[in-house]
């Protein structure tokens, strides 16, 4: 049967609460299909406020993918601010989708993309307005399969209880695969109701259904063993990996939003995976192997985005985007290409051993010169050789004074703070950095008014890379690290005066630390901080650290673990990981034996130029390599002649 639209009764609220056009829907290329002329019916989510989760390449992609089939459509629904959720509570108005205003709780797959962990708590906002059950053992066959994804799902434990099914990795593929099962067991009668669909999804191999596995604890709190508890269930769990990406040139048509959004852009992924090896970078690790678009399909995303938008600016974006084996002909064309238009070439930010002036020279080219944004991510020697960051001071010092001589007058570097083995030494270093940059930089430029802006982040080790096993360091240790920093900047105030600081508080990054690496037993803590009001905890202005440390006091100690436990406690190699049971490829060996070397201060080369390393990735996942041209020189191919 048709679903009616939720917007008669949603509009009236519009005008009493912030920014309601984000509620409203009708942006450029947003897709809205007949409800009764298919069978499967997605709505997808990005846990967070629709200025943040608009722009979001995955849940965009996954959107075209699944409306590109004639059997399925696909929605999008955001997480509401507390003051339209207290007015929907109110008048019993249920989480929508902004495409059509239909209710979330009446589609078959309610898919949910997990960027960070501190989106925990949306979720369980959006369950609960949609009327569906937060517990995945209570749901019926009339509730939506409450499905998860993203980076931040990797270790879906502490959400295992709410959460339906997972799916671990590249999404473009799983989700066909996945609608073609709930298709077939419709057609079939629904057959063993709700249990048999999730027993269908199990056997793939490459869906993850918490509730088919059972969790035994050792007396000292740590986990004995994750196990299936039925049959049909594979004992582990794999990641999908899309490969041969110019097959999947999504998206072709980008959504424009209506409202402010964090990226007013539109973006081409140019390739996925890293293997750069930087030890505590989970992105870099999990999609591994790396996969390069060409050239040309580079071109004919940009191309085609552009014709569908209207953007002036194209983000090339990657986990280190100047690492693209062609990114010199990618951004020389392209900067031929659109020269004499408003249209503008951006990266994110760069490696310093990746980075030439001739490059950025190629992305300014318009005369749009904002800045550039290096991550030397450590600011001593020791450390970076310890998280494997291989860029020494004098690399960064010459190619920051090769930017200022070109004209360029601020750049922005990247740090983080509490990693492992860390110093209040290591941290001072940073300082000493920043004022070589700006001295370097008044020398090579002949200017005073250069600038620096220093970025800092607390570090949280993360699953499924060698810092798995890592402490994590306590939050006031972070910050009393942080004021002497800026004491130490501040030193020399002919420099300081030209060295901005950013840096957060280190109790968020702390919570994340416990919500990243831990387990079932964790959703009680999620649970009760959002039945105390915890809401989008991503943003500084509504987190509580107070709120979570006595939601772990009040729920972790019956089973004789706490907030430190999970956080401070350095892990040993033989503990069972609350996510051994679910495979990224990377052997869990491998891992510990970079982290053995971390902490003896090797690094290890870049795995696409050097022979293999044995991390596990290719030969357990069925993958390979991609990259462009051969070892030996560029492919000698172009962007196709098109003009803009």
């Amino acid at each position: 049967m048709s679903v009616e639209s939720v917007f008669p009764r949603l509009e009236p609220l519009l005008p009493k609460v912030s920014k309601p056009v984000q509620y409203v829907g009708g942006e450029l290329n947003a897709t809205v299909k007949d409800w009764d002329a298919v069978e499967v019916r997605w709505a997808l989510m990005y846990p967070d406020a629709y200025e943040v989760g608009v722009a979001n390449q995955g849940i965009m992609i996954l959107y075209e993918v699944l409306n590109e089939r004639s059997d399925a459509l696909a929605e999008r629904t955001y997480s509401v601010w507390p003051d339209l959720e207290a007015l929907m509570r109110e008048h019993a108005v249920p989480q929508f989708t902004v495409d059509s205003h239909r209710p979330v709780g009446a589609f078959d797959v309610f898919g949910v993309s997990f960027a960070t962990e501190l989106g925990y708590t949306n979720l369980l906002t959006a369950l609960d307005l949609a009327g569906i059950p937060l517990r995945a053992r209570d749901r019926t066959g009339e509730h939506p399969v409450v499905l998860g994804g993203g980076h931040a799902a990797f270790n879906p434990e502490p959400i295992a209880d709410f959460l339906d099914a997972v799916v671990l990795g590249d999404g473009e593929q799983a989700v066909g695969e996945i609608t073609d099962i709930v298709r077939a067991w419709k057609a079939d009668g629904r057959p063993g109701g709700r249990d048999e669909l999730l027993t269908r999804l199990a056997e793939t191999g490459n869906v993850y259904v918490p509730t088919f596995y059972d969790v035994s604890y050792l007396p000292g709190g740590g986990i004995d063993a994750v196990l299936p508890n039925r049959e049909r269930i594979p004992e582990r769990v794999s990641k999908r990996t899309t490969m041969d990406l110019d097959d999947w040139s999504y998206p072709k048509k980008p959504l424009v939003p209506l409202a402010e959004s964090v990226h007013e852009r539109m973006s081409v992924e140019i390739f996925r995976g890293c293997t750069r090896g930087c030890r505590f970078c989970q992105a870099g690790m999990i999609t591994r192997p790396v996969r390069e678009r060409s050239i040309e399909g580079i071109g004919n995303m940009v191309h085609n985005g552009l014709e569908a938008t209207g953007f002036e600016e194209v983000g090339l974006l990657s986990l280190s985007s100047a690492d693209h084996s062609e990114i010199g002909g990618i951004t020389k064309e392209l900067a031929d290409r659109y020269e004499g238009t408003n249209t503008s070439l951006s990266l994110p930010s760069t490696r310093v051993d990746a980075f030439n002036v001739d490059l950025a020279n190629e992305l300014s080219r318009n005369g749009r010169r904002s800045g550039l944004t290096f991550a030397p991510e450590g600011g001593s020697e020791r450390i970076r050789r310890v998280i494997n960051k291989m860029a020494s001071e004098e690399d960064l010092i010459r190619t920051v004074s090769t930017a200022y001589a070109s004209g360029w007058l601020q750049v922005k570097l990247y740090f983080m703070c509490g990693l492992p083995t860390e110093t209040d030494e290591d941290v001072l270093q940073i300082a000493h950095m920043a004022h070589e940059v700006i001295k370097a930089g008044r020398e090579a430029s002949g200017r005073k008014d250069i600038h620096c802006t220093i970025s800092i982040g607390g570090f949280v080790p993360k699953p499924h890379t060698p810092f798995q096993w890592a402490a994590q360091t306590d939050p006031d240790t972070v910050d009393s690290r942080l004021r002497k920093l800026r004491a130490e900047i501040n030193s020399d105030r002919r420099l300081g005066r030209n060295i901005g600081m950013r840096y957060h508080d280190g109790k968020p990054s702390f919570i994340e630390g416990l919500l990243s690496r831990g387990d079932r037993r964790i959703g009680r803590v999620i649970e009760r901080v959002w039945l105390d009001g915890g809401r989008f905890d991503g943003w500084q202005e509504r987190f509580s650290y107070q709120r979570w440390v006595d939601a772990c006091a009040a729920e972790l100690e019956p089973f004789g673990v706490s907030l430190d436990w999970y956080t401070t406690r350095e892990r040993e190699e033989t503990e069972v990981l609350p996510w051994d049971h679910l495979d990224s490829g990377l052997d869990k060996e491998w891992l510990w034996a970079d982290w053995q070397d971390s902490l003896e201060g090797n690094e290890q080369d870049d795995c696409r130029w050097t022979p293999c390393f044995d991390c596990g990735v290719c030969p357990s996942m069925d993958t390979d390599i991609q990259i462009g041209p051969s070892q030996s020189g560029p492919s000698g191919r172009t962007l196709l002649p098109i003009s803009p």
